[in-house]
């Protein structure tokens, strides 16, 4: 999709938006977050689109470079070949070559790293072919998380999540209201855009008639199942979408999360949506709850592999190191949640991950911790049998719903105590 010449204060701003990424090791989350730091004095559309161009970068890092290498008799600093990237990128989404050229030629000239090579910046990019066709294999993810993959799915289905990965994400709302943007409806119930623009000026975001949450991540509140009047507990809940499906279906939520400034959003959200919650702050380890509930949401940390179309340099930030402090604090947290329930009571368990370990593997090591568990088979409208797993958990994957732009990867089940 061709764009107009946006000028040179978002592609600027997309080159701090990777140096901030790839030479600090921040994620995008931080890089937004810091005022001042990589967007400082950034306007709202230029934010967006540098935003949106350094993602788009990433998911296409290694076709980019295979297309730059046999015009670079070696590599070049790395702001240098940011620079050269982000013009490939741009073309190859089929901006004006002449705007795109001279814009990457007047960023070099500007940075005090890259004006020597501006030169040679501008003869690069004019051998580059029309359209800038990226060819071969999608960006593959890094060695500590492919393995684990292609030994649970198959190579296959690893080089299939990888082709969803390079593509753009579309963007899914729950809705609630009557007031919704134009989508196409989820076999789940949740609604796609494909192209949303500015998502506060979508109709019925102000009134609160739906929240932007992806399908899969939407499909553990229902599988919890609350009822009207239902005491349920919403641990790790920030940002928040999970607490609004829960509050919006009747029950009395209390929603718990670590982090203050993440609550914060989850409290505008409420205000925005005109639902109820109770506001905890607390680390779900240590917190004592006044009463039992009927049933718990425990959408615990995790490494986040199943984002990845969505941020795409989280793999690329990482090395796998953290999975041994992660799975364990996984388990400690299920044994936590079981102990906030009523006898007979409910717990949805999910993490945002494609490893087993962080899901699979963890709802087996919890029965077997818990003899008094039993699994209860996802029944919801819209799931595919094959999601299932043997032992009645639910494992979503970004190459399901490929045709229409997949969906995050994650691991759910939901289990009771007798």
């Amino acid at each position: 999709m061709a764009e107009a010449n946006a000028g040179l204060a978002a592609r600027a701003a997309t080159l701090a938006i990777l140096s901030a990424i790839m030479e600090e090791g921040q994620t995008m989350a931080v890089v937004l977050a810091n005022k001042n730091g990589a967007l400082k004095g950034t306007g709202p559309q230029d934010r967006a689109r540098a935003q949106r161009l350094a993602l788009q970068v990433i998911r296409l890092l290694e076709p980019i470079d295979r297309l730059l290498e046999p015009h670079l008799r070696k590599a070049p600093p790395l702001a240098v070949m940011n620079i050269l990237r982000l013009a490939v990128t741009e073309l190859h989404e089929g901006t004006a070559a002449h705007g795109v050229v001279n814009a990457a030629v007047e960023l070099a000239r500007k940075g005090q790293k890259t004006t020597h090579m501006a030169g040679l910046i501008n003869a690069v990019l004019r051998k580059i072919p029309e359209g800038a066709p990226l060819t071969g294999p999608a960006q593959m993810m890094p060695r500590w998380l492919r393995q684990p993959l292609v030994h649970a799915y198959g190579r296959e289905v690893v080089t299939a999540i990888e082709t969803l990965q390079a593509k753009a994400p579309p963007l899914d709302i729950t809705p609630r209201g009557q007031t919704l943007p134009e989508g196409t409806a989820l076999p789940t119930g949740s609604i796609r855009l494909t192209e949303p623009g500015q998502v506060s000026t979508l109709p019925g975001f102000a009134t609160g008639d739906w929240w932007v949450q992806d399908a899969a991540a939407a499909l553990a509140a229902p599988l919890l199942g609350a009822k009207p009047g239902e005491k349920v507990l919403d641990l790790c809940a920030a940002p928040g979408g999970k607490t609004l499906q829960l509050s919006a279906a009747g029950a009395h939520v209390t929603a718990l999360d670590i982090s203050a400034p993440r609550m914060e959003k989850l409290r505008e959200n409420l205000t925005r949506t005109r639902l109820q919650a109770k506001l905890v702050v607390a680390d779900a380890l240590h917190w004592q709850p006044e009463h039992l509930f009927d049933a718990v949401l425990l959408d615990a940390p995790c490494s986040a592999t199943g984002t990845i179309r969505r941020h795409p340099e989280l793999p690329f930030l990482k090395d796998g190191s953290e999975l041994a402090e992660l799975t364990a604090l996984q388990a400690a947290l299920i044994d936590r949640a079981l102990m906030f329930l009523k006898p007979g009571g409910r717990l949805v368990f999910c993490t945002c991950s494609l490893l087993p370990d962080e899901g699979e593997a963890q709802l087996t090591a919890a029965l077997a911790r818990h003899p008094g568990l039993t699994v209860q088979r996802p029944d919801l409208p819209g799931l595919d049998p094959a999601w299932i797993t043997p032992e009645g958990g639910l494992r979503l994957r970004p190459d399901y719903w490929a045709d229409i732009g997949g969906m995050d990867g994650f691991f759910m089940a939901r289990v009771s105590r007798r």
